[in-house]
């Protein structure tokens, strides 16, 4: 069959630049042409690649603020996952808590990244205390929303795992997770690193070379102020971080005295290479279920220090690649970075271990399982699927 020949593409929403997105646009490279259905979709927060793809949302996309800030379409999302079938002999869905609940025609394979974060794991992913410090009033009312809706979206969450014909999983962690979670087995596949050396670099203003750099969503779980903690208790070392994300403001305010701090908030393609060619390291202190950003760095001859858990392990190997540190702590922080910038590193190690999560890899994995799905379609007795009655999705003009 022609690569995109009756396969259609899903993700949760596409209003943010992170992991997961990049997965996505990977996803459609590997099938061009199929249409890809998400909830939302914000053209000035996600990546620009999502422009020429032929994207098709729901309902709620009509909806301005949904598009700005998906956390206010909580309690609306489920049902319009459940009021969007997807007609396709294979849907192929990036999930991280929605888009395995599309209903299809044909045969599903759910890409996860991680079982709800907002639903299994509460604590990391609003915070401790969910309403202390800055930014405490917004996390204590998205736990009390949570509180609320957490029930009923748990058993929609795993009637939703249910109706996928296959599982895959982006590592070791999560797989586990999909486990212990919905009692599925689920084959993993790491996805490839998005960000990689060609391409241009521009330089952005007022940064040197040599600084460490962290690149993450500025959530409560990404623990983006431990880093800055660390590098304040560094004499000498600079940071950058790169991201956005509802903790910038409590963020600006921790550094507002630490001129060796920038926040540089969301960047283009070609400045994040730049920065990562010119860091000295990476630094990350987030729980994830997926370490995409070490592999990025290596990918460009750079080391990484990173926490000692979920998808990490997968993707540094110890004194090879990085560093790690055992807990999200300050000071262990800076000593694991104090190793790595005191070692030298080989960047032909760092970028063969790069290669060795190459997309080619990935992409023919997905052929092969997309074209075993069809098979299996084909195959099934009774003719063919009943397909739901189609409703109204906006779509976008590739």
């Amino acid at each position: 069959m022609a690569v995109a020949d009756g396969v259609a593409l899903a993700h949760d929403y596409a209003t943010q630049r992170g992991g997961a997105e990049r997965v996505a646009l990977v996803m459609a490279d590997a099938f061009p042409g199929a249409p890809l259905y998400t909830t939302l979709y914000d053209p000035a927060g996600t990546f620009p690649e999502f422009g020429p793809l032929d994207v098709r949302t729901s309902p709620l996309d009509r909806v301005g603020a949904l598009r700005r800030n998906h956390r206010l379409a909580l309690p609306l999302l489920a049902p319009a996952v459940r009021a969007t079938p997807i007609e396709a002999d294979v849907v192929l869905a990036s999930s991280t808590g929605w888009a395995h609940g599309f209903p299809v025609s044909g045969r599903k394979v759910v890409y996860c990244h991680a079982p709800a974060r907002w639903l299994y794991q509460t604590d990391r992913y609003l915070g401790p205390g969910h309403g202390s410090g800055r930014g405490g009033a917004q996390r204590w009312v998205a736990a009390r929303a949570l509180g609320l809706l957490a029930p009923g979206l748990r058993r929609w969450d795993r009637r939703a795992a249910g109706t996928a014909d296959r599982y895959l999983a982006n590592s070791t962690v999560t797989a586990r997770a999909v486990r212990e979670v919905y009692g599925i087995e689920a084959e993993i596949l790491p996805p490839p690193p998005a960000m990689l050396p060609a391409g241009e670099e521009t330089p952005v203003e007022g940064v040197e070379p040599g600084f460490l750099l962290c690149v993450a969503r500025l959530l409560p779980y990404k623990n983006v102020d431990v880093v800055i903690e660390a590098v304040r208790r560094t004499p000498g070392a600079r940071l950058v971080v790169v991201g956005d994300g509802p903790e910038r403001a409590a963020l600006e305010h921790l550094v507002r005295d630490l001129p060796r701090v920038r926040l540089v908030g969301r960047v283009d393609d070609a400045r994040l290479r730049w920065l990562y060619r010119s860091s000295a390291a990476l630094v990350a202190a987030s729980y994830e279920d997926y370490g995409l950003s070490p592999l990025e760095a290596a990918a460009f001859g750079r080391p990484s220090v990173v926490l000692r858990d979920g998808g990490y392990l997968d993707t540094v190997r110890d004194g090879v690649t990085g560093e790690f540190f055992d807990a999200p702590d300050p000071d262990l922080v800076a000593e694991a970075a104090d190793r790595a910038l005191a070692r030298p590193w080989d960047p032909r190690v760092l970028t063969a271990h790069a290669d060795d999560f190459a997309a080619e890899r990935f992409v023919a994995r997905l052929h092969a399982i997309a074209h075993e799905e069809r098979d299996v379609l084909r195959g099934a007795a009774g003719g063919s699927p009943t397909r739901p009655e189609p409703v109204p999705t906006e779509r976008r003009p590739r």
